[in-house]
């Protein structure tokens, strides 16, 4: 097996998450330009400027961009809906895709300024087809002079008109149609490398029909060997779990397809190129490429070849890897360098996991840089093949200027992109330049096109900025290298580091589980053996004490507990505020440094997998932070308004003890975003966690004493349910904050009130709900399916967020049933301390029977189920068809799913019946009609809407939490207005004038006469 040589690894592994100035100072003087090569260099991009805005000019491609600049919403109503206009299958789903994407931009404003006639004229179409599905009297009007039926003549022009654009874009539908357009005058002199495009598999079935696809095109390329096309491979496309966490599983199977792709090409004689993917998964495919190349069957084939993205600080190690790997295999490996295709989501990622630092640079002159450095590595390895993919006249014009007169290397670029800047260096100079050509449906591949839409006509973007005609040349072909320089290499100032996100408040810190070496150490870290001892101390604990008589133990526990806590109150309450906060801060560090423990506790106790254990350590932070930012501004004093001479001041003080009752399904984060918020507003806190979860719980209150919490404002109540009767029961309680069941919730607030002796005190309440997914016929099925798993399966379904009803347009309900049950079937089920693992098992037995009981139960209306391991208590992930919203009457809280259909046009019914159950928490929606988001938004009453996401992971400070009606009284945790209802607030008002004056008037400058 190929290993690089240390230095390439260790560069590997420290550039990845290394800052973007130290990054940068080590291309820098590599991408550097003499000022006589620079000269040269701008004088042959203007040049290639020149046959570039020659074809601008005559096609109506870069005209179109140039008329609807994708920062505008004209722009983006378009993308939108080529987007998702063609998978739409009924008419009325449509008309109202068409109707939302045409109806608020102004088309008009667009008339008659291009220089294409053919823009022109689409933008007239599109000024007609926004009066058309207008409801104004002068649409009526229009319509009846137009057609009796304006919508089906504005779908027939708008669908024509999508084909057209994936026409432009996708070189055939099958690969015998793209060999024939190549063959055309329009590409005379290119040659082509044929992706038969697929974005990712979601399923096994998925996997096995792009695999056919890529062998069926190996071997029609094959057969026209002498026109020097190749093929392109996603290692995605191949296998449904292309992840570091499924490492054993997706390698060696990627392994063994790519390695039969590639003998049948190199049998063919044509070139085979694995496509890059996110940053994540540049390992991985290391390991899959170089076994490949390794094979002696592939011995003096020089056609394999691989892709690296610029915009990775990996980028010049990964080059000086491909390099060694030739060498070591004794052949050119041919390397293909692009800027970058997953720049947005890499950033989002790297923000969301709170990881150092970005695996790519933030700036596109970054990148640019980048490639340079890159590409003069590439020209000098003796044992790469270098192809430059690149719509940029600077990258072009400095390739050529350090290849001098040389030959032995090749550009790309994009079908339907870059016209008019090969064309010169191909038919009249000689070049090599392969077009990057998809092949497939246009229905399947306009998702694609979007993305290299937003990619290449992006504001920052060569082609974009070439469409914009307020930019002179010398703008154009400014040199990324001083653009750099001037900067001194800085992050770009709107991308905060992830520790930065929300600004006042730092950001929890994550662990890179992408990072196989990582993920190994965590691994074995939750399994440590002394873990699993305090584990099952704190499970028995609780139940040994002794007790003379049934139901004694939980009185006596409470009333100690309340006690203590009650003598604490006086001294706590009178700590500054400041001091409070500066507590949780302290306890949030202490949580960090012993994140590896308390997410060990997590997996043993909880049963939760390894991104889960992590997930609730960084939540549990967040809330410390985030209730010590909030506490200093809303519960500090406030001057309040009144008349000269009076001075009025709110305050907030503690209540007094307040009861935290916390679930086992976040058995840390929950359970100390009760207490920290009860604990930083003044009061004494009595905590009782689940009698499942009694070991985090003790972790998390001796690190907050450890933080400064003194023993008697926070007392840990281990226990079941007597032990939390007994405490609601004592009348000292000055309020409660609590998270389970909806009846649990009901008999507290009976609790609460029963007793006319004691103070009326404040409960919040957090419960759970029948969280509906309402998806229409414009919604991705791939992404529907992947938060559909996400939402209802993930945590064993034990969120009081996840998804129990899925509700499928009719028309679509087919597709993507067979869709998610493909994707449940690629879902690993087993022990949660294995990283491969996605669902563990149920926190205990009574959940485990009462669950299993309920798929019994409805055993002949299960759509799909998946098998499980026969030892432990794991709920195998099932979906079970019902025939209507109300016959789901209660929350099954596990990994079962329920899913019924609903009529197109009848949205909002859906959501009156949703509401009608009486459960608020959360829901989703999944569509592409923006006004029917604005719709559910106005009519549902929820206390949290995810629209085109999943529905599970709520963010402190950004999706606060917590829901209505059944499920739940607000505030919302982590949310601006949770910690006030912690507090008593108190005015005091000052009459000033009593003290001999108006001290206040008497300091004006001037008094009236």
């Amino acid at each position: 097996m190929f290993s690089a040589s240390p230095a390439i690894l260790s560069s590997l592994r420290t550039l990845h998450r290394a800052s973007e100035p130290d990054v940068l100072a080590g291309l820098l003087p590599v991408a550097a330009l003499d000022a006589p090569s620079r000269e040269r260099v701008v004088g042959h991009s203007l040049d290639l400027l020149a046959d570039l805005r020659v074809a601008q000019r005559e096609g109506w491609v870069n005209q179109f961009l140039q008329q609807y600049r994708l920062n505008s919403s004209e722009g983006v109503a378009l993308l939108s809906l080529a987007e998702a206009f063609l998978r739409v299958p009924d008419p009325e789903t449509a008309d109202r895709l068409i109707a939302d994407k045409l109806g608020d931009a102004d088309w008009r404003a667009h008339t008659g300024k291009s220089h294409s006639s053919l823009v022109n004229s689409a933008t007239w179409g599109l000024v007609i087809g926004r009066a058309l599905v207008s409801d104004s009297g002068q649409a009526g009007a229009l319509k009846r002079l137009i057609s009796r039926a304006g919508e089906p003549f504005v779908r027939q022009a708008v669908g024509a008109a999508m084909k057209m654009m994936g026409e432009i874009f996708v070189m055939g539908r099958t690969i015998d149609e793209a060999l024939k357009r190549m063959r055309g005058k329009d590409h005379r002199g290119f040659t082509a490398s044929f992706d038969m495009l697929g974005e990712a598999a979601r399923t096994y079935p998925d996997a096995d029909r792009y695999f056919r696809a890529y062998a069926d095109a190996i071997a029609e390329v094959g057969r026209a060997a002498s026109e020097g096309h190749s093929i392109s491979v996603k290692l995605s496309a191949l296998h449904p779990r292309y992840e570091v966490g499924q490492w054993n599983r997706c390698v060696p199977a990627l392994t063994e397809m790519l390695e039969a792709l590639a003998v049948q090409a190199a049998r063919a004689g044509i070139g085979l190129t694995v496509d890059a993917e996110e940053s994540e998964r540049l390992e991985m495919s290391f390991d899959i490429i170089s076994a490949v190349a390794g094979l002696p069957a592939l011995k003096g084939w020089d056609g394999f070849g691989m892709a690296i993205q610029a915009y990775s600080k990996r980028a010049r190690p990964a080059v000086a890897w491909a390099n060694a790997l030739g060498a070591a295999t004794g052949r050119r490996i041919a390397v293909r360098l692009v800027k970058g295709a997953y720049w947005d989501s890499e950033v989002k990622r790297t923000q969301e996991a709170g990881l150092s630092d970005y695996p790519l640079f933030t700036r596109k002159a970054a990148t640019d840089v980048s490639y340079m450095a890159c590409s003069r590595d590439m020209l000098d390895a003796k044992n790469i093949y270098p192809a430059f993919a690149s719509h940029n006249a600077l990258t072009v014009a400095t390739i050529l200027e350090w290849a001098g007169t040389s030959r032995d290397f090749e550009f790309q670029r994009l079908h339907g992109m870059g016209e008019g800047l090969y064309e010169t260096l191909v038919r009249e100079r000689g070049y090599r330049t392969r077009i990057y050509a998809p092949v497939g449906g246009h229905r399947d591949l306009l998702a694609y096109l979007v993305r290299r839409l937003l990619e290449n006509g992006a504001n920052s973007s060569f082609v974009h900025q070439l469409a914009d005609e307020g930019l002179t040349d010398q703008q154009l072909l400014a040199d990324p290298v001083e653009k750099i320089r001037s900067v001194g290499g800085a992050r770009h100032p709107s991308i905060p580091l992830p520790i930065d996100l929300f600004g006042m408040r730092r950001n929890s810190g994550g662990i890179d589980l992408q990072d196989r070496v990582v993920l190994d150490a965590v691994a074995k870290t939750v399994t440590e053996p002394f873990v699993s001892s305090a584990v099952e101390t704190a499970r028995t604990a609780p139940a040994s004490r002794p007790s003379t008589s049934r139901g004694t133990t939980g009185v006596i526990g409470a009333k100690s507990a309340v006690d203590r806590a009650v003598r604490g109150f006086p001294a706590w309450s009178r700590t500054t505020l400041e001091q409070r906060a500066a507590v949780l801060e302290r306890l949030a560090d202490l949580l960090e440094a012993h994140r590896g423990d308390l997410m060990a506790v997590a997996v043993q106790e909880a049963r939760k997998t390894i991104a889960d254990a992590l997930g609730e350590v960084r939540e549990a932070v967040d809330f410390c932070r985030y209730y010590a930012l909030e506490a200093r501004r809303v519960l500090a004093p406030q001057d309040l308004p009144g008349p000269t001479g009076e001075r009025n001041v709110l305050r907030h003080e503690g209540r007094g003890v307040w009861a935290c009752i916390a679930p086992w399904n976040f058995p840390l984060a929950i359970f100390l975003g009760q207490v920290a918020a009860a604990l930083v507003a003044g009061n004494t806190v009595v905590a009782k966690p689940a009698p499942q979860t009694p070991a985090i719980a003790g972790w998390a209150v001796a690190l907050a004493h450890e933080a400064g919490v003194p023993t008697d404002a926070l007392v840990l109540l281990p226990g079941g349910p007597e032990e939390g009767a007994a405490l609601i029961g004592d009348a000292r309680i000055a309020g409660v904050a609590f998270t389970g069941s909806t009846g649990t919730a009901r008999r507290i607030a009976r609790s609460l009130l029963d007793d006319e002796s004691r103070p009326l005190v404040p409960l919040i309440a957090e419960t759970g709900g029948i969280n509906a997914m309402i998806v229409d016929s414009t919604a991705l099925p791939e992404q529907v399916v992947a938060d559909v798993v996400a939402s209802a399966f993930r945590s064993a379904g034990q969120r009081c967020s996840a998804l129990r009803l899925l509700l499928l347009q009719e028309e679509i309900a087919d597709r993507t049933l067979e869709m998610l049950a493909g994707a449940m079937d690629t879902l690993v089920v087993g022990d949660p301390a294995d990283p491969a693992t996605d669902v563990g098992p149920v926190i205990d037995r009574a959940a485990y029977d009462r669950l299993m009981g309920r798929c019994l139960a409805m055993a002949a209306r299960t759509v799909h189920t998946v098998p499980v391991p026969d030892d432990g208590l794991y709920v195998p992930p099932t979906v079970i068809r019902i025939d209507r919203i109300e016959d789901l009457k209660e929350e099954w809280f596990g990994p079962v799913l329920h899913v019924a259909t609903w009529k197109a046009g009848g949205l909002a019914e859906t959501v009156e019946r949703i509401n009608a159950t009486g459960f608020g928490l959360t829901m989703g929606l999944h569509s592409r009609i923006a006004r029917g988001a604005e719709a559910v938004e106005a009519l549902a009453r929820v206390g949290n809407l995810y629209v085109n996401r999943s529905m599970i992971g709520a963010i402190v400070g950004s999706q606060p939490f917590g829901g209505e009606g059944l499920s739940g009284t607000g505030p919302k945790a982590g949310g601006p207005h949770y910690l006030p209802r912690f507090a008593a607030e108190r005015v005091t008002s000052t009459d000033t004038t009593s003290a001999g004056g108006n001290a206040t008037l008497l300091s004006l400058e001037e008094i009236g006469a």
